[in-house]
């Protein structure tokens, strides 16, 4: 099944970004190449029970499953040794990617109280877009009983534009809802 995002990409968003930025060629128009939650456990990383149950909210908020993320040397400040997890991150693209960003932009982020619009200045310099989600309630996968410890996640929108600008108006066209 096509992806309704994908579709609008196709038939209205790359239309108007190559009249917009006079691009002649259409693989110039920026496209997102792909989406990467990332969930770091901190503290929790000493109780199996507590990345496990992290591991299993993150697959089953993305549709794939993840990767348990493991620190590469010792840090005795932070009580970390070697090869010891401490996060859980999950790579999405394709017909999983659209998916996913549907869902964030159209039933995830309505659902967070006040909601006023997400900051447009996480921009890094190449165009891609990062946010950080304070709770995964948010997501209707989730059910509030079933939920250990309320723990929160980034999520990094990565896109094939050069500039800043070109990745916002992309990312304005696929709907997700900037402050003004």
């Amino acid at each position: 099944m096509k992806q309704r995002l994908k579709q609008l990409y196709i038939e209205t968003i790359v239309p108007k970004l190559m009249e917009q930025f006079k691009y002649t060629n259409i693989h110039q128009v920026p496209r997102i190449k792909k989406i990467v939650i990332n969930r770091g456990i901190g503290e929790a990383s000493q109780s199996n029970k507590i990345l496990e149950s992290s591991f299993k909210e993150l697959n089953l908020i993305a549709g794939q499953k993840g990767v348990i993320t493991r620190s590469k040397k010792a840090i005795a400040t932070f009580k970390l040794r070697k090869n010891v997890p401490v996060g859980v991150t999950v790579t999405l693209r394709g017909e999983r990617m659209y998916g996913f960003l549907d869902r964030l932009i159209n039933l995830a982020l309505p659902r967070i109280r006040d909601f006023q619009g997400i900051n447009p200045k996480s921009f890094d310099k190449f165009g891609s877009y990062s946010l950080g989600l304070e709770e995964q309630l948010m997501f209707p996968e989730m059910e509030y009983d079933k939920i250990d410890q309320i723990c929160g996640m980034d999520i990094s929108i990565v896109t094939t534009s050069t500039k800043i600008e070109e990745g916002l108006i992309l990312l304005k066209e696929f709907g997700l809802p900037f402050k003004n």
